[in-house]
């Protein structure tokens, strides 16, 4: 295992309250950003999931990674879908990304299994 993906999201769950508190104002608008970026109807919640987990791989964000496995999980992509939204990152920024994708994909199958059965 690379990483714990999801010890990771508890560190920086923390971590991001104590930046909340620092700078409330800014995060507030973080905040705000994040909701409206999610709140259009053209694309449905799995495929914005998806798409920030690309972002996520592309920029070399482990904290992105693991929030965004974990969303993409929640939103019901399937590890296919997954997968091919790593491929295009994987083309979109070459040996840097292959290796990122590597960690992502190993992040949603962390989230899969912790997953309650339905």
């Amino acid at each position: 295992m690379v990483e714990d993906w999801r010890a990771l999201i508890g560190a920086m769950n923390g971590a991001v309250r104590d930046l909340r508190h620092a700078a409330p104002e800014v995060m507030k608008s973080f905040a705000d950003m994040a909701r409206a970026a999610h709140a259009g109807a053209a694309l449905d919640g799995a495929t914005k999931e998806l798409i920030a987990l690309a972002i996520g791989v592309a920029t070399r964000c482990a904290p992105c990674i693991a929030y965004h496995a974990e969303g993409a999980v929640k939103a019901g992509a399937s590890r296919a879908q997954v997968a091919e939204t790593l491929a295009m990152a994987i083309y979109m920024g070459a040996g840097p990304s292959a290796m990122y994708a590597a960690e992502a994909l190993e992040a949603v199958d962390q989230m899969i299994a912790a997953k309650p059965p339905a």
